[in-house]
């Protein structure tokens, strides 16, 4: 089976996950959504790449060339 390459972008404040305003988002923390995933994904064969950013600017700039980088 081929590694498959997934890129996992989280977008401006999640980063304050489980910090800011736990009473409406909750307790639960960017690693703590992260480490599942970070698990699960060698034992399906896939290179696993997350990235969080405070700037909408920097996901789009990440976006752009994911043709050329092979992220599927």
């Amino acid at each position: 089976m081929a590694t498959k390459s997934i890129l996992v972008l989280h977008g401006p404040n999640l980063n304050l996950l489980g910090e800011r305003e736990p009473q409406h988002y909750g307790k639960q923390t960017l690693e703590d959504i992260d480490q599942p995933l970070k698990t699960i994904a060698p034992a399906k064969s896939i290179k696993l790449k997350p990235m969080q950013t405070k700037s909408e600017g920097d996901l789009v700039n990440k976006i752009n060339p994911l043709s050329n980088d092979k992220v599927d």
